[in-house]
């Protein structure tokens, strides 16, 4: 069972912190490369990984004949633009989400990738892991009866006006940045796409972000999202199910630590104080590990894409609705 050989296109902390070590801890892949406009911090972070080869620029990465895919965890309003050069230059991706800034020019993702014939890979890490997959089968198995609503709530503090999150020109803001996480787990768990989006967005008046962001999705049946996305609030991020019999509460549903156990609360609302529900604990994991050595399957043919480049243009409609309805004051359709 052979590796694939990743490049590493640029030095962002989620490739250092998450990304570069998941798949040296994988089954699946190695690293080949990595890339920095600076090149001494290049040469630095692969040193400190034992990766072979650094380069000063990110077209001399995808020259590299050895890299068979790239991973992109550039600023989002780069995200498009080098995927597609890394497509083109005949290598696969995986892209941090979002795709793009907008659903339109998500579209030259898909042009690209039907030139190459390349695989590309949206990087939402949360649906590789298995406290989702658990929360998934409840529904489906009817546990807390009938889901009419997901709350969901992402929220953590970033002041930096340097931090790219507080970089509008850069694609910047809550619901791009933790938001989004919001309408892909709700899409997954009602398995459909809602039908109409409405907003209000709080803006930072200096950074010009949008630093509070709450959305309601309509979704077919009368199901309901109901979220907030936060960058300059306390930490904390809860997702819980509400169903005709019950409730799911996933305590730490979006970045679980890989050392630790996650916790899932099933309740069936026999009483107010919580002395009804009961828990399931599961085993440490890295979804961003589960991510790679999928992603290296999907790239070899292997493995059936779930969720192809479609679903994250899916997502983006999502979000240009709650845009739009933030600025009209009315529900808008994805």
């Amino acid at each position: 069972m052979s590796r694939v050989a990743w490049g590493i296109l640029s030095t962002a902390n989620i490739g250092i912190k998450r990304v570069i070590p998941a798949i040296l801890a994988g089954q699946r892949g190695y690293i080949a490369a990595i890339a920095s406009r600076d090149a001494a911090r290049a040469a630095s972070i692969a040193a400190r990984f034992g990766i072979p080869r650094s380069y000063g620029t990110y077209e001399a990465l995808l020259r590299d004949p050895e890299v068979e895919a790239v991973y992109n965890p550039l600023p989002n309003h780069l995200h498009v633009e080098w995927t597609v050069k890394a497509l083109d230059a005949g290598k696969h991706v995986l892209c941090e989400k979002p795709i793009a800034l907008n659903a339109a020019e998500a579209q030259a993702i898909v042009e690209a990738r039907e030139r190459s014939g390349k695989r590309v890979i949206e990087g939402f890490m949360v649906r590789f892991h298995p406290q989702w997959h658990r929360v998934r089968a409840l529904v489906r198995d009817g546990r807390i009866g009938t889901v009419r609503v997901l709350q969901s709530a992402f929220t953590f503090p970033v002041r930096d006006p340097n931090n790219v999150r507080n970089r509008p020109d850069f694609g910047g803001g809550a619901l791009y940045d933790v938001g989004c996480y919001a309408i892909v787990t709700a899409r997954y768990i009602f398995g459909a796409e809602p039908k109409q989006a409405i907003a209000l967005i709080a803006r930072d008046t200096e950074l010009g972000v949008d630093r509070v962001t709450s959305g309601l999705l309509a979704f077919p049946g009368g199901g309901q999202l109901v979220f907030t996305s936060a960058l300059q609030l306390a930490l904390y991020q809860r997702v819980t199910v509400l169903g005709s019999e019950g409730r799911i509460e996933v305590a730490v549903p979006f970045t679980p630590a890989k050392e630790h156990r996650c916790r899932i609360v099933i309740d069936s609302g026999g009483s107010l104080d919580g002395t009804s529900a009961v828990f399931e604990d599961l085993e440490p994991f890295d979804q961003y590990q589960a991510q790679c050595d999928l992603a290296a399957t999907v790239f070899r043919g292997e493995t059936t894409q779930e969720f192809p480049i479609e679903d994250a243009i899916a997502n983006m409609r999502v979000i240009d609705a709650l845009y739009r309805s933030a600025t009209s004051g009315r529900w808008e359709e994805p």
